[in-house]
């Protein structure tokens, strides 16, 4: 992709004055940065169910669930373990994939830029009770974005999604359900990142979102054709963990040595894409919201992916979904924030000692 250059922007401090939030304002809770045009703006919270990864939790927003909640504070890269196998992918459709080729051919009509690649499948994900190794098991197969828009996109998504559960026991069996990942990014000063999609991305055009994309099975095979028996656990575990700090310095153009290694809060579903998972990280930044800002109007490898920042006071999250902006969250941010909700210990700071400044894994080449 190549490198974009975002023009001059306004920064803004937002005050929210509403019934909602009791009729007072909130100095600085929000600061949006765009290139041109009116900022609007939004807001989140849910209630405190418990969850398990055998039964996803629906929140008060029908656009997400949440499927995993991790153990407070979230999971390092060494406490998560992967199991990769052709058991885990989706099944072939009720009398064959013809309709995934016939729907895919049809959208290289409209638009021929797009291009297939490999992803990982989300089977399941299972808590360990008690044990000394890896606390979270993740059983992933391979997909693509071709079976993905010939199943989680497609109009026939519900019927597959009602056969599943009738043919397999899983209404997921039939569907693509490429793995994404998400950050809940924070800055030095305690501001949550978001940023605005840009108008041309394929996926919540407009809408606000947190730095994501996918973990790419092709970065551990460049070249060639990944296979289930050429990618060890450990390494797809490594490119989960550092896909979505990637992601973020392509997104936000921010320095690698500047983010902490990340921890994974939980899972989320995307409903809108009948119920496609993404995993979803803590990143602290040790640069302040500004300095932030400066990178990102610099451009960066994915520069065009996005119009504008957007900076939310951390201390303001719980309350973002009795705001107006969160109407204005794709599905992928709203479960981000869902799952750092979760997660006290995040929001108070008492993890960022910790986080300070800490080594990260090695990031493929894209």
């Amino acid at each position: 992709m190549t490198k974009g250059f975002r023009g001059s922007g306004q920064l803004e401090c937002w005050r929210l004055l509403g019934s909602l939030l009791g009729g007072y304002s909130l100095p600085k809770q929000v600061r949006y940065l765009q290139k041109r045009g009116s900022a609007r703006f939004l807001e989140l919270q849910d209630d405190n169910r418990c969850l398990s990864p055998e039964r996803p939790c629906q929140t008060m927003d029908p656009e997400v669930s949440l499927l995993l909640l991790c153990p407070l504070g979230g999971l390092s890269q060494e406490q998560v373990a992967v199991e990769l196998s052709p058991a885990h992918d989706r099944r072939p459709l009720p009398g064959g994939d013809q309709t995934i080729t016939a729907i895919w051919e049809s959208r290289l009509q409209t638009q021929p830029w797009i291009f297939d690649a490999p992803k990982f499948r989300l089977h399941s994900a299972k808590l360990a009770s008690s044990s000394p190794g890896p606390q979270l098991l993740l059983q992933l197969g391979l997909t693509s974005y071709r079976d993905f828009l010939g199943t989680n996109w497609s109009s026939s998504s519900s019927w597959l999604r009602q056969q599943g559960a009738t043919d397999w026991g899983d209404k997921q069996a039939y569907l693509a359900d490429p793995l994404g990942v998400g950050a809940a990014l924070v800055t030095a000063d305690d501001f949550l990142v978001f940023l605005r999609r840009s108008q041309q991305v394929a996926e919540a055009p407009g809408l606000v979102d947190v730095p994501g994309g996918h973990p790419e099975p092709q970065a551990l095979c460049p070249g060639g054709s990944p296979q289930h028996k050429d990618l060890p656990g450990e390494l797809v575990v490594r490119e989960l963990f550092s896909s979505v700090l990637q992601e973020i310095c392509d997104e936000v153009n921010l320095p690698l040595h500047t983010l902490s290694r990340p921890l994974l809060l939980g899972i989320a579903c995307n409903e809108t894409s009948a119920g496609r998972a993404s995993a979803e990280f803590y990143v602290q930044c040790s640069l302040t919201s500004e300095e932030v800002r400066r990178y990102y109007m610099n451009g960066g490898p994915e520069a065009h992916e996005s119009t504008g920042i957007i900076f939310v006071e951390t201390q303001r999250v719980q309350r973002l979904q009795e705001t107006e902006m969160w109407a204005q969250l794709c599905p992928s941010a709203k479960g981000a924030i869902l799952l750092y909700n979760r997660h006290p210990p995040l929001q108070s700071g008492a993890e960022k000692t910790h986080l300070s400044h800490p080594s990260v894994p090695a990031l493929s080449q894209r």
